[in-house]
């Protein structure tokens, strides 16, 4: 190979150079070399030649016994008066051996020029998208080593080696690619080296898999850390000596290979190189590459090379879905660029096209902008679990018949970007970073005069980042450690306590600071918030700065007796009152609503506070006090009180001068998965109703997380309006810290057990880029943590008391139905692997089958068994209600989840009989909606068990109007119909439905004599 050097590249990918250093091997031996080990070989001195002389050398073999050739001497050249003759050593005596044995190979080459504009492209968006998440960028070498593996897939037989074996040719076929990527090092002494260490099984792994093998043999090349074995068996290599400007080389080919690939540099023609870029992208010409295939001609043909020369070509042309297929793998959310055919060129430049047709195009560039502005966030990566999306056909440029030579070309605007001209590339760019990253919105639908060209200006010209100073992210990541440290001290200290919470979602609380300082610094004395039990604690602590000592004391058992905000509730119902200081110094009063477990009925309440506040003042333009309200996404989109509330924005009566929203969108409703929560594309969308703009906003991105806080502030204090924030994240442990959540979502949970906590992912983040020290980072966390330690020394908590055993049936009391019910609820189908922790709940019913244990069965076992024998004589059963699948206290599991791929199986249906069914729902998270719903069903089914399970016995009151209209109905139709409608509440904390138990005792009264 050629023995030049190259300089690295200048995103510090791997350097490709021609030369192929590897072990050679005889019919009798073989020699491993380290490389390491010549560099450490003692340096024989150099010497002054004094007068001319012609000098004879010994060519090398015995140091890797390779038989170079017949020719024993080899002729030096005259070494004249002067010259200082060096002894080579080091590295170098491998390089010197290698190129000797190289001689012993019969090759031809094959050279093809290849267009990179596709290649160009695509690298620059798969960059992009990886940039957005701190990856690792993609180089071109990575790419064309991997176009050169898949097109061994079509051509295997360049793959190939050729051997003497007892004196007669043979070809070797080999199935597995060791691909040689060439590396060029620079020693401590300034000096460089060739290593050529192979990626092996290189057409067996994926594209992510192949890069992180790439890297890491670049990687231990440049740290003296390869083995031996890297160098072993390499069966073809790529060489890349273009990165130093070489139009094109031809390597020589080692022993044992079959194909060398050497590409030259990417630039245009040199008739081109003089035009301006305009003009070039006027004229559509692209950079072209040129590609040699240095081949051994014992066993591959010349033909053959120049048609795998061609399928390379043709991959890095974007053939055969190969962009596609990579973008998939690395998750790229948008379409890769096709190479096409420039049709329509300016008329002007001798294209042929008219006025006509280049008025088409600029319209369509119109059109792909308004695409982005509506439909961008559905290619947007504002999931923490990289949920994959499906591609957006009103996003890919192509669909609009803009091509890649349209990319540098001007187009205008009409006011997007904040300019009136653009390139389409850059028209591409503002709008994919401004919709398609981790921050995104969705806005087009607002009617209202202003506030569409508001949000689109300020969102485009800032490409919906805000750059923050030093300061300003210290300040984030200390709030981000300040509420991780709050949860890790109440998981670790009380053991199986709830307490519901705010992992995974960790950033509501710089959220909430920033809103807070913005709304003090703005002059608002007042803000309300309102929210459910999800993170409650840790705003209590974190953004009211209740007494950590006073949280703790309430999970001691020792709370005071005198406090009465929010009394006869539990802690993570209870409000409070503080003071915020911004920054600056303003001050705001600050109170979260006390609130029991009606989740979102609490949201009413803070616009009544807060309007009432604005009356006292006399405040008319509705700026004093500002309400914020924090939801989750299952609520969100399932409580008809949401809506409720937000129709109060407009009205006179009750406007409060626009709310701020945050969904706390853990995208989980106890159990049940978006999917089953709600009909519409996000949780946050019942808010289009009243043309509240919504942002959404990855998580475990702190600092997007603050320019939405901004953008949404600045909304709601211009045009006095409702505005959401979408905060997606997810849910580190179960609804509650008891609670097994791999249950039901065991593919999630997969992910959220190996998933990095935010303040993790952006502490790092600030070392790797500068902004802050290790030992910066290390002191904010040991603050954080010493706080908590110091107020958390309390007393042990309570152990709970052991559950009383339930009342049974004796085992011998079993009818035959009831021993069908047991065989039906404990056979599983093959194959099905239900969940390890669920094995001895199935274990316990199989006893009773088997006449084992104590004969006492419990609740679920009961239920089931009565819902099993009704199945058996004729009688459908349906179940509908909040997380009934499972059992709001893990206790029925109607349904069951392989824990490996999340099937679901359903045991009863096994028993269905005489036209039965058993069905079982996840309901989304309402009372009266789901209420009137089985209130119709039983009312139309006339041999039908139909039972709706209130969550807790508080929750039945919400549906309390759908209640007695029922039971209403039942009186007077009790003689028409055979259809029993059950409610099942459980209490709550203590409490039960007081409001409806007289109404529901009448009720079963009449039921009793049946």
């Amino acid at each position: 190979g050629s023995a030049s050097a190259a300089e690295p590249q200048p995103e510090g990918a791997a350097v490709i150079e021609p030369t192929v250093v590897e072990p050679a091997t005889s019919a009798t031996e073989t020699q491993v070399v380290d490389p390491q080990t010549y560099a450490e070989q003692p340096h024989a001195p150099a010497r002054v030649v004094e007068s001319a002389a012609v000098i004879a050398t010994t060519a090398p073999t015995t140091r890797t016994n390779v038989m170079v050739s017949a020719r024993s001497r080899i002729l030096a050249p005259v070494i004249l008066p002067g010259d200082v003759v060096e002894p080579v050593r080091g590295g170098m005596v491998k390089i010197v051996e290698n190129m000797e044995a190289s001689l012993s190979v019969p090759t031809a080459t094959s050279v093809r020029e290849v267009p990179v504009r596709g290649l160009e492209e695509n690298r620059a968006l798969v960059n992009r998208h990886r940039a957005s998440s701190s990856a690792s960028k993609i180089s071109f070498t990575h790419l064309i080593a991997w176009a050169m593996v898949k097109a061994l897939d079509t051509f295997p037989r360049l793959n190939d080696a050729y051997a003497e074996i007892d004196g007669k040719p043979h070809r070797i076929h080999r199935g597995d690619v060791r691909l040689g990527i060439a590396v060029d090092v620079q020693k401590k002494d300034g000096s460089r080296t060739l290593l050529v260490p192979n990626i092996r099984g290189a057409n067996q792994v994926t594209f992510p898999e192949f890069l992180e093998k790439f890297d890491d043999l670049v990687s231990r090349s440049r740290r003296s850390a390869l083995m031996p074995d890297d160098f072993m068996g390499t069966t073809v290599s790529l060489t890349n000596p273009g990165t130093v400007g070489t139009t094109m080389s031809t390597p020589r080919l080692m022993p044992g290979q079959g194909l060398i690939l050497a590409t030259g540099s990417l630039d245009y023609p040199p008739e081109y190189r003089s035009m301006s870029p305009k003009t070039l992208s006027m004229l559509g010409i692209s950079k072209v590459m040129t590609v040699s295939s240095t081949y051994d001609h014992r066993v591959i043909q010349g033909a053959e090379s120049g048609l795998f020369l061609a399928r390379i070509e043709a991959l890095l042309r974007g053939e055969d879905r190969f962009y596609e297929r990579l973008f998939e793998e690395l998750a790229v959310p948008f379409p890769p660029v096709r190479t096409e055919v420039d049709v329509l060129a300016p008329a002007f430049m001798g294209g042929g096209a008219s006025n006509k047709e280049e008025v088409e195009k600029q319209a369509r560039v119109l059109q792909l902008i308004h695409a982005f502005r509506v439909r961008g966030h559905l290619s947007a990566s504002f999931d923490p679990l990289g949920a994959k999306r499906p591609p957006v056909p009103d996003l890919d440029p192509a669909g609009y018949g803009l091509t890649l030579w349209d990319l540098d070309r001007e187009f205008f605007t009409n006011g997007a970007l904040g300019k009136e001209k653009a390139t389409l590339r850059e028209i591409i760019d503002v709008m994919r970073e401004t919709y398609c990253n981790t921050v995104t919105s969705e806005y087009m639908f607002i009617a209202t005069p202003g506030h569409k060209e508001w949000l689109q200006n300020r969102q485009e010209k800032s490409r919906n980042k805000t750059e923050l100073s030093p300061v300003e992210k210290k300040h984030v990541m200390g709030k981000l450690a300040e509420a991780e440290a709050f949860e890790r001290h109440l998981h670790t200290k009380y053991v199986g306590n709830k307490r519901f919470s705010l992992e995974g979602l960790e950033a509501t609380i710089p959220l909430l600071d920033k809103i807070l300082s913005l709304a003090a610094s703005a002059g608002v004395s007042d803000s309300v918030l309102g929210m459910a039990h999800r993170g409650r604690l840790n705003v209590l602590a974190n953004t009211l700065k209740k007494p950590l000592g006073q949280i703790f004391a309430e999970f001691e058992g020792t709370t005071d007796p005198d406090i009465t905000q929010g009394s006869g509730d539990v802690k993570y119902h209870l409000g409070a009152q503080g003071i915020h200081k911004a920054p600056d110094g303003a001050t705001l009063s600050l109170e979260l609503a006390p609130n029991p477990s009606h989740l979102e009925f609490v949201n009413p309440v803070v616009e009544g506070i807060i309007r009432a506040k604005q009356d006292l003042r006399g405040d008319r333009a509705r700026v004093s006090a500002l309400p914020i309200l924090l939801h989750g996404d299952a609520a969100f989109a399932g409580q008809g009180v949401v809506a409720e509330t937000l129709n109060l924005a407009g009205l006179s009566g009750y406007g409060t001068g626009g709310t701020i929203h945050i969904v706390t969108n853990n995208q989980i409703g106890f159990t049940t998965l978006p999917e089953d929560a709600r009909s519409s594309t996000y949780c946050t969308d019942v808010a289009k109703m009243v043309a509240a703009p919504v942002f959404h906003v990855n998580a475990d991105d702190p600092e997007g997380v603050i320019h939405v806080a901004n953008i949404a502030f600045e909304f709601q204090r211009a045009f006095k309006h409702d505005v959401v924030i979408d905060l997606v994240g997810y849910r580190r442990w179960g609804h509650n810290e008891g609670d097994e959540p791999a249950y039901t979502q065991p593919t999630m949970y997969a992910k959220i057990k190996t998933h990095p906590s935010v303040a993790t992912i952006y502490g790092e983040k600030l070392v790797r880029t500068g902004a802050m020290s290790r030992e910066d980072l290390e002191t904010i966390w040991a603050t954080k943590r010493a706080a908590m330690d110091q107020t958390g020394n309390g007393a042990q908590p309570d152990q709970p008391a052991a559950p009383a055993d339930l009342p049974g049936v004796d085992s011998s009391a079993m009818s035959g139905r009831v021993r069908a019910t047991l065989q039906g609820l404990t056979t599983i189908p093959a194959g099905f692997e239900v969940h390890p922790k669920l094995m001895s709940f199935l274990k316990k019913r199989a006893d009773l089958l088997e006449g084992k244990g104590t004969g006492y069965v419990d609740w679920s076992t009961g239920e089931a068994l009565a819902f099993g024998t009704l199945l058996l004589e004729g009688i459908s059963v349906r179940l509908s209600g909040q997380d009934v699948g499972r059992g709001t206290f893990s206790q029925r599991h109607a349904i069951l989840y392989d824990h490996r791929d999340a099937k679901e199986f359903v045991a009863l249906q096994q028993l269905a009989a005489g036209g039965s069914s058993f069905e079982v729902y996840d309901s989304l998270l309402s009372e009266c909606a789901v209420m009137g719903f089985e209130f119709g069903y039983s009312a139309t089914h006339p041999r039908s068990l139909v039972l709706w399970e209130a969550q807790f016995g508080d929750f039945m009151n919400g549906a309390q109007v759908i209640i007695d209209q029922f039971i209403a109905a039942a009186e007077q139709k009790w003689n028409q119909t055979n259809g029993i409608t059950l409610l099942l509440p459980h209490g709550h904390e203590g409490q039960g439905p007081e409001h409806s138990s007289a109404r529901i005792e009448r009720f079963l009264n009449l039921c009793a004599e049946d």
